[in-house]
């Protein structure tokens, strides 16, 4: 299981994702947050193909909920990207290794 935690910015929502994979390419994410958007995308999120999701990238299935659900502002944010990598870690398709974005004016 790979768990992950996504400080998203100014808003101070927190999300906790859960992504557990037992065949190394069907990956169960699960959410846990303050951020009602994201709470309605996490009871959304289902079985994905990691495989696929990697071919597809943008136009695969997760993104696909993730369009569904986060407008607005919420396009900018972080959480679809954490998702993402932890689909990716649970499936084994790469390292697990901390994401950082670094915001200066």
């Amino acid at each position: 299981m790979v768990k992950t935690k996504v400080e998203a910015g100014i808003c101070g929502f927190v999300t906790e994702i859960e992504a557990n994979s037992e065949d190394s390419q069907r990956v169960f994410l699960k959410v846990k947050t303050n951020c009602e958007k994201i709470n309605n995308l996490g009871q959304k999120l289902t079985t994905y193909d990691a495989y696929n999701e990697i071919k597809e990238g943008f136009d695969g299935e997760l993104f696909k909920a993730i369009r569904s659900e986060l407008k607005g502002c919420c396009s900018g944010c972080a959480v679809p990207v954490g998702l993402f990598k932890s689909m990716q870690v649970a499936a084994m398709l790469a390292l697990p290794k901390n994401i950082s974005i670094t915001i200066t004016k």
